[in-house]
């Protein structure tokens, strides 16, 4: 994904612009998401990424749209904060939904994509195909976000050999 592309298109900020101006949202940048990105930006790649898939797709684009951004609303260190009610992987979709309900009124389906946006890690099946493209472009996002800059250091390192 080109970094400025989700800035530009007009459509989509249409469907986030609301919830991105929010002091909510803003403070996930604050937080570190997969050791190379902030949470926010980690956020705006799945939602944008998600909504451009799901145009191709003729999925609702705008639920992906806005669930994508909110679907990791948790303002805690997930390498270093402990359950007893479960593990991270099954705890902040939970906590995520509920501090996204605090910021606007979700639809059925918006809540589904944010609760069951860990499929694979949770047993919980989506009960939509937004929900599985939503899951999908996470985990890719959460590989890329990890292995990119460890990759591009690594052909950095031997690109004059």
């Amino acid at each position: 994904m080109k970094q400025n592309d989700w800035r530009t298109d007009v459509q989509y900020r249409s469907y986030i612009d609301d919830l991105l101006v929010k002091d909510e949202v803003q403070q996930l940048q604050n937080y570190v998401q997969h050791h190379h990105s902030d949470r926010l930006t980690h956020s705006l790649s799945v939602s944008y990424q998600s909504y451009v898939w799901a145009k191709k797709l003729h999925l609702d684009a705008r639920a992906v749209a806005r669930a994508g951004l909110l679907h990791d609303m948790f303002y805690y260190d997930w390498r270093d904060t402990k359950f007893e009610l479960g593990s991270h992987a099954f705890i902040h979709p939970r906590v995520s939904l509920r501090n996204a309900e605090k910021l606007t009124v979700l639809s059925p389906m918006e809540k589904d994509i944010i609760l069951k946006h860990m499929f694979g890690a949770t047993m919980e099946l989506p009960s939509y195909r937004e929900s599985y493209l939503v899951d999908m472009v996470d985990n890719v996002a959460a590989v890329q976000e990890f292995f990119l800059p460890k990759w591009n250091a690594f052909k950095a390192k031997f690109a004059n050999i």
